[in-house]
């Protein structure tokens, strides 16, 4: 029966498809499509765009689970996508092959479409195996970004890097033609992540992106001059870089010993973003 049940956990599967189209200059979400535990929770209104809400119903990834998402913004349509609380990832003992948990994401950007991904942070706990899987494929004039934020564990639980491994792919595709890759492997039982030029005393990551064949050369300046101008977030220390790709790209690195100070400075350049290359004003996700 312990076999049985290994081998149901190991093929459960949950989707999640939405498509945007904009129609007289107001997005709308045309398609949707989900089956238990995630899907989107509500939709409404940001500015130009449709922001939309995703929910997971369940206490979070457990071994096995796997999460397939899928977003088609159609030509000129604005989305903002967030989730409504932290990516829990329970513990994948090893023995019984272990598989862990993945999550694979997909987003198709049309003509001049402009995506905004923006979820709460990945929470690893103990014994945890996460393999997560990201690809953007990118048309003309569209935009793309995201912001990522991974912490340790539970810290209140000193679970601080006790996870057994996280696996991150990132690859962006701009008519059809690979124009970034970004591979992550972390092993917290092999690595010495408090090793001199390694993470030392820093505990939680951050990674922000933004990709588009409107980038110019002064907004690349200005976004570098941007990092500069980040402020101090009390006694946690916020280490950060930014720099462009071979193509058409801007990727931010950031590391901090909590993650609250993270997501405020995710927030800083997401928010910096919008005006410098959107031309947006910023958006208070509160009072929306």
């Amino acid at each position: 029966m312990a076999a049985d049940l290994r081998e149901e956990r190991a093929v459960r599967s949950s989707v999640l498809r939405a498509c945007f189209h904009c129609a007289e200059g107001v997005t709308r979400l045309s398609d949707k499509y989900h089956t238990a535990p995630i899907k989107i929770a509500k939709s409404f209104p940001l500015q130009e765009q449709l922001a939309v809400m995703i929910m997971d119903a369940s206490p979070g990834l457990l071994e096995g689970d796997r999460y397939e998402m899928e977003w088609q913004a159609h030509g000129s349509s604005q989305a903002y996508i967030t989730t409504q609380s932290y990516l829990k990832v329970h513990p994948s003992p090893l023995g019984g092959g272990a598989v862990g948990s993945s999550i694979c994401q997909t987003f198709r950007l049309g003509h001049y479409a402009v995506i905004e991904h923006m979820p709460e942070p990945v929470m690893l706990y103990k014994d945890a195996r996460l393999r997560s899987e990201t690809n953007v494929y990118l048309e003309t004039g569209a935009v793309w970004m995201q912001a990522d934020i991974l912490c340790p564990g539970r810290t209140l639980r000193e679970e601080q890097f006790q996870y057994a491994e996280f696996r991150n792919s990132l690859s962006v595709y701009y008519e059809d033609e690979l124009i970034f890759a970004q591979r992550q492997r972390i092993v917290p039982s092999a690595h010495m992540l408090a090793a001199p030029g390694c993470w030392e005393e820093m505990t939680h990551m951050a990674t922000f992106c933004l990709f588009t064949d409107q980038l110019t050369a002064s907004q690349i300046e200005s976004m570098k001059e941007l990092v500069q101008e980040m402020p101090e977030y009390g006694s946690h220390p916020v280490a950060i870089g930014l720099s462009d790709t071979h193509r058409h790209g801007l990727v931010a690195a950031a590391a901090s010993t909590a993650a609250w100070p993270l997501q405020e400075a995710m927030r800083f350049l997401w928010q910096g973003a919008r005006k410098i290359v959107l031309g947006k004003e910023s958006v208070d996700l509160l009072n929306s």
